[in-house]
């Protein structure tokens, strides 16, 4: 008698996994490539709600009497997990394909501020923690790689652009969110239980908006290709452009890898050091001058560097298509360390200066992000660039800890030794100018990958045939 149950049970799970499997999204000839990026920024315009976190800090602290350090471990989670599923999850997004992916991201960042919600309306603390911390931050890893590979596949041509335009959306998600989020906490309270009724809000809103995406994503056909375009020479003046593929394996046994992880985390932590404490840095340095920085500018000055961010992302990798992904980083690493050492020896002379070099730094910041997926393809080919990438992403989790770490530990130590003004921040900076110079170096090695790390072709396998045994 349960026979029927079961198959039909069985139905409904095949039916169910196959309306998120690789084979049902697969472009008409028709379909237009252009749809795809909308796809993916609905993915990262969500998921980029992580950088207006610190809206939510100071009615937490006041509603449940947290701390700074213990309203901002959910935030902190969030990045740490952000590295660590990109870097574990990242075969399984190649492997599953774009759709699968996405909407995992959704149910993840959704079900995280649900579980937020709970935990402030019952005002368990820890369950906001794992809700939007470990949840949440899972959502973010899988969702912020989840159209790359996607992306490159259909843009060969330009895919500094195609990825810049997505990661943008990363970028500029917080711009969105956080007068969003500032309005709801106005409207509903910010006792517990108008926070949790924004969570909620929240967690809804974004399910909706996140599902467009999963709705319209496509891959391209089996041997599709541009119009008008085809594959450069293996001898073209971009020498690190490969026409092989890697697998994700093979990529982290090349010191190629671990020369960009070192490229990404150096960029990274000299960026996000600014990015997090960039209102009371700008107050502090011109602390001691005839027109201290208004608490008002400084949000301004704030806004300001996630304007430089969000463009930075699409401007300089679409740059990137243009003069090669080598040569941009050498102009993140070593213009900006000289923007740092303007900062550096021009102290509290001029603020004019300060602001310029920063939203050069930030942009930069930003950049690197996105033209870091469109590097690894160059490397490593299209094979499984997603998952690359993913473990690539473990240098964004270890600067998030790093740059904070040199620019806040530094600046308490000066001010505890009776120091003002640009001595907080002068050691700090000449760090990030060695890092960046680090980063620099580490660039300049990279050359291409040995052809003993390239995919045979009777090796390679389509990761919607695989279980069948059928090569490419």
């Amino acid at each position: 008698m349960w026979y029927p149950w079961c198959v039909a049970d069985r139905t409904r799970f095949a039916s169910s996994a196959g309306f998120l499997s690789r084979s049902r999204i697969i472009a008409a000839p028709t379909w237009s490539r252009w749809l795809v990026p909308p796809a993916a920024l609905s993915v990262h315009l969500a998921i980029g709600q992580a950088y207006a976190w610190s809206v939510f800090k100071p009615p937490l602290e006041s509603s449940l009497g947290l701390s700074g350090t213990q309203s901002a471990l959910p935030f902190q989670l969030g990045i740490v997990m952000l590295g660590l599923s990109a870097a574990f999850g990242g075969t399984l997004v190649e492997r599953n394909g774009p759709r699968w992916a996405m909407f995992v991201s959704m149910a993840c960042f959704s079900s995280g501020f649900l579980l937020s919600a709970l935990g402030v309306a019952t005002r368990q603390y820890w369950l906001v923690v794992f809700g939007y911390g470990f949840v949440g931050g899972i959502g973010l890893g899988i969702g912020y790689i989840s159209p790359v590979s996607t992306l490159i596949k259909w843009f060969p041509d330009r895919p500094g652009m195609a990825t810049g335009i997505a990661i943008m959306g990363f970028g500029g998600g917080a711009l969105i969110a956080s007068p969003w989020s500032a309005q709801m906490l106005s409207s509903f309270g910010t006792d517990t239980g108008g926070i949790a009724t924004t969570f909620l809000v929240h967690g809804v809103v974004y399910a909706v908006f996140m599902s467009m995406g999963v709705l319209l994503v496509r891959v391209p056909a089996d041997g599709w290709r541009p119009k008008g375009w085809s594959p450069p020479a293996a001898a073209s003046a971009r020498p690190l452009i490969t026409s092989a593929d890697v697998s994700a394996a093979n990529a982290i046994r090349t010191p190629q890898f671990y020369l960009l992880w070192v490229v990404l985390c150096c960029n990274v932590t000299a960026g996000i050091g600014i990015l997090e404490k960039a209102a009371p840095m700008i107050r502090d340095f011109f602390a001691g001058t005839q027109a201290p920085v208004a608490v008002g500018a400084a949000a301004g000055f704030v806004a300001l560097l996630s304007l430089a961010n969000m463009a930075g992302r699409f401007v300089w990798s679409s740059t990137s298509d243009l003069i090669g992904r080598k040569n941009m980083y050498r102009v993140y690493l070593g213009v900006g360390g000289l923007l740092y050492l303007a900062i550096a020896l021009a102290g509290d002379s001029s603020r004019p200066l300060f602001i310029l070099c920063a939203i050069g730094i930030l942009s930069f910041y930003g950049g690197g992000f996105a033209t870091v997926p469109a590097y690894l393809k160059d490397l490593f080919g299209t094979y499984q660039v997603g998952a690359i990438h993913g473990r690539l992403l473990t240098a964004w989790s270890t600067a998030g800890v790093l740059g904070p770490l040199i620019i806040n530990a530094i600046a308490d130590g000066q001010k505890a030794a009776g120091r003002a003004g640009p001595d907080l921040y002068t050691t700090s900076l000449f760090i990030m100018i060695g890092l960046l110079v680090v980063g620099f170096l580490a660039n300049e090695l990279i050359r291409p990958v040995h052809e003993r790390f390239h995919e045979k072709p009777v090796q390679r396998l389509d990761p919607q045939v695989k279980e069948k045994g059928q090569a490419i």
